[in-house]
């Protein structure tokens, strides 16, 4: 996909996920806590600081394990994924870095809704 058309799916995402949060357009930042908060499975529950950090920690690890960077090692006793680095993510700028995380993140729910 083209970086345009990458754009025009994030935003299209962002305009779906507002609907479902009083029309407020999520961040990056928001969409990552989103997603590790899917990945983690257990629903919808208050999260410490920390927590949240941990869950867009997850989130990032998930994206990047598609373009082979990190593997799921398991869960911990509480139920929370860790993963490891396979290999090193080069240094990308700020705009590549940008680009790729709304192109994993595109893919990542066009996964689970294909009309994405």
């Amino acid at each position: 996909m083209t970086a345009k058309e990458i754009n025009a799916k994030f935003a299209r995402l962002q305009d779906i996920l507002a609907q479902q949060f009083d029309n407020e357009r999520p961040d990056i930042k928001v969409i990552l806590f989103l997603i590790g908060v899917q990945e983690l499975g257990k629903g919808v529950q208050k999260f410490s600081k920390r927590q949240k950090e941990e869950l867009m920690h997850i989130a990032t690890c998930r994206l990047f394990s598609d373009m082979g960077f990190y593997e799921l090692e398991g869960l911990d006793q509480d139920g929370w994924p860790h993963w490891k680095k396979i290999k090193q993510i080069p240094n990308y700028t700020l705009l590549e870095q940008e680009h790729l995380l709304r192109t994993l993140i595109v893919n990542y729910f066009q996964d689970l809704s294909p009309e994405l």
